[in-house]
């Protein structure tokens, strides 16, 4: 097995504490998906939110989707003038039997313009 990173991205339509979670385990969800990873193989998972995003942390969707035992950390992004607004951002590190070539990112709505080259 090796440590692998899985990113991705989400656009939210307004800083609301329901939709921030909703989109967020939206966005989790499909990564683990995707990834056919499981609990037990989550090391941890990074959450970052553009600075407009102040209604919830986003980790809170892990926690209410079971993920209590799996560290998380929130962090706020730069404040870059041409950044996208309202962004979540995940970076899930696993233990996953696949090459990193084999990894599926996953950037939704807006998101899709961060990383058009791996976006799925």
């Amino acid at each position: 097995m090796a440590i692998r990173a899985i990113r991705g991205a989400i656009q939210l339509d307004v800083d609301e504490r329901e939709h921030l979670l909703k989109s967020t385990a939206e966005l989790l969800t499909k990564m683990l998906h995707a990834n056919d990873i499981a609990n037990g193989q989550l090391i941890n998972i990074f959450f970052t939110a553009t600075p407009d995003l102040v209604s919830e942390f986003p980790a809170v969707a892990a926690r209410e989707l079971g993920m209590g035992d799996v560290p998380l950390m929130c962090f706020v992004e730069m404040d870059v003038a041409r950044a996208l607004p309202r962004i979540i951002r995940i970076m899930i590190q696993a233990d996953l039997d696949v090459a990193r070539a084999e990894v599926q990112h996953v950037y939704l709505r807006g998101a899709t313009a961060l990383r058009q080259d791996i976006a799925q």
